[in-house]
């Protein structure tokens, strides 16, 4: 056997070029780690925020999904379908976050809803006080505020940064594959939380020019590999005539 000739440097070099190539692909496959955490407001903190009154309308409680249907929602819907009484989203390949958004717009609003990841490790959410955008091919991105769960957190889909918040629990009361009942209640430019019928955010808006009658959109977040989240129960009341989370269990 010629071994000079078995192991000659251009096969070698072809060898290293294709275990580059595989580890490379692997490690682009590969997720990007999560963002770190915002560090919490203290209760001084979101105090000194001034607080904008609560917007007068009428109080009006409605279902914004049937069950059955997407009537009443807009979106991508190579992503959202309905199964089994709940609004499904779903991807099995990379996907840019998307949102599906009411055909309505509001400012003051108590919603309720149940959420499911189902599938990965991503996150839910929902967003509100913004507008549909566009990012890149994606036509349904979102400019504005979002609630996150099942861990709670917010982010800010205008300046593509984690919101400081006031965690008003450090109990851990949800898990990543069980349904989280959520509450939101935005109120003039206060925003309160609770998941599974404890509150677990406050959160204020100190720029009032950002607070816009906009969609409440329901989001399948950016993800390079398959996932499925589940929302349903979605039920809004417009202006609420409770100053107060209606959910909590005490």
């Amino acid at each position: 056997m010629n071994i000079a000739k078995t192991f000659s440097p251009l096969g070698m070099a072809a060898g290293l070029s294709v275990a580059a190539s595989l580890l490379w692909s692997q490690q682009a496959a590969t997720p990007a780690p999560s963002r770190p955490p915002t560090v919490p407001f203290t209760a001084a903190e979101i105090e000194a925020i001034p607080l904008v009154p609560p917007r007068a309308g009428s109080s009006v409680t409605k279902t914004l999904f049937d069950g059955k249907t997407l009537n009443g929602w807009r979106g991508n819907l190579e992503w959202w379908s309905v199964g089994e009484g709940a609004i499904v989203g779903r991807s099995a390949v990379k996907v840019p976050t998307s949102f599906l958004f009411t055909s309505d717009n509001y400012t003051d609003f108590r919603l309720t809803l149940s959420s499911r990841m189902v599938e990965s490790e991503n996150h839910a959410g929902v967003c509100f006080w913004g507008e549909i955008a566009e990012q890149g091919a994606n036509k349904w991105y979102t400019h504005g505020p979002l609630v996150i769960f099942p861990s709670p957190g917010m982010w800010d889909y205008i300046d593509a940064k984690g919101l400081r918040v006031y965690k008003t629990t450090a109990e851990k009361v949800t898990s990543q594959h069980e349904w989280v009942k959520v509450e939101i209640l935005a109120q003039g430019n206060r925003v309160r939380s609770a998941f599974n019928g404890v509150q677990v955010m406050e959160w204020r808006e100190p720029d009032p020019n950002r607070i816009k009658a906009g969609p409440i959109g329901i989001q399948l977040h950016a993800l390079d590999g398959p996932q499925e989240v589940l929302y349903k129960d979605i039920v809004v009341e417009t202006f609420p005539r409770e100053d107060r989370l209606i959910t909590l269990k005490r």
